[in-house]
């Protein structure tokens, strides 16, 4: 399975949930991300992953060799953005959760 494919499979899991924005529906950056309560959780950059986590999580999983912190062409890598590197055996559906309940909640804070 590639990599678009395996995010279009997380995108259908995900735009069945009441409060989930399916990619398409804006455009520019954030044009291919799933979005709870219109801000982005999870989105497919450059054949990668790349979900919004807290910042200590993102150190764990970079030091772990998961991924990197995710850089929008800016050159300064973004601290609670993780961009999941694609032999990571991490479930994109867990992250992506965990990533869905980190951004809602922070709506409420």
């Amino acid at each position: 399975m590639t990599e678009d494919e395996r995010f279009e499979d997380l995108v259908d899991e995900f735009q069945r949930l009441p409060e989930v924005t399916p990619p398409g529906a804006s455009r520019g950056f954030g044009s291919h991300a799933l979005r709870v309560h219109n801000r982005i959780f999870a989105m497919h950059v450059r054949g990668r992953l790349v979900v919004k986590l807290p910042k200590s999580r993102v150190d764990a999983l970079v030091e772990d060799g998961h991924g990197v912190r995710f850089d929008a062409n800016k050159g300064t890598p973004m601290k609670e953005w993780l961009a999941v590197a694609p032999e990571s055996p991490l479930s994109w559906a867990k992250l992506a959760g965990e990533a869905m309940e980190f951004v809602a909640g922070a709506r409420k804070r």
